[in-house]
């Protein structure tokens, strides 16, 4: 966090993210002082990231999904993200490679971080993705996935695992990447305003 209250981004924190992400460095430079502006601690608490899904999703119910999503990005686990978790963030949700979105992927299922994938964590993503589409849509899912269970019920399927066994982040990612039915199964595609509202730094 050392960088998170200066005036500007040190040469170092700039060039490691200019080298992961797609963002330029005037990018990154302006987006900073966009971040500062919007968060003048140089941290944006998760009550904060929870606000900007409640806002767009006023017919749902966002926390769950914003707070394990929030989870995926807090890196060092200390309830809040600064600056360059946030870009990571904007970076993986809008632009990463496949293999990189797939990392995240595998690390918001990873709900206890201890680096293998149950299915009760399949299922407590998958409702925290259910609770994000309007009842509506619902009912317009294909009869073996429109429910959270069913859901859960088919990505478990795919992988061969048994009720207890558990899913390691290499059968997670070869998996998704052999087929690509189950990668929109285990995402939720963010609403364009959500994604906007996230992306304001970038301009």
């Amino acid at each position: 966090m050392g960088n998170s209250k200066s005036v500007s981004l040190s040469k170092d924190l700039l060039e490691e993210l200019k080298l992961n992400t797609k963002y330029s460095e005037e990018q990154l430079c302006t987006g900073y002082q966009t971040f500062l502006r919007e968060c003048p601690s140089g941290q944006i608490s998760k009550q904060q990231f929870e606000a900007i899904y409640i806002k767009f999703f006023p017919d749902a119910d966002p926390k769950a999904y914003a707070r394990h999503v929030f989870r995926s990005f807090d890196s060092n686990s200390d309830g809040m993200l600064d600056f360059k978790e946030y870009i990571m963030a904007l970076h993986l949700t809008s632009s990463g490679r496949t293999i990189q979105k797939l990392e995240w992927a595998f690390n918001l299922y990873d709900v206890d971080h201890n680096r293998s994938i149950t299915k009760k964590e399949i299922q407590e993503i998958v409702e925290s993705i259910f609770n994000m589409i309007s009842k509506e849509d619902q009912k317009n899912l294909p009869d073996d996935e429109n429910t959270p269970e069913k859901r859960a019920d088919q990505i478990w399927d795919f992988f061969g695992k048994k009720e207890n066994d558990k899913l390691t982040e290499e059968e997670f990612i070869q998996g998704v990447m052999d087929n690509k039915n189950i990668l929109r199964l285990v995402q939720f595609d963010q609403p364009q305003k959500v994604q906007e509202r996230l992306n304001e730094m970038k301009h």
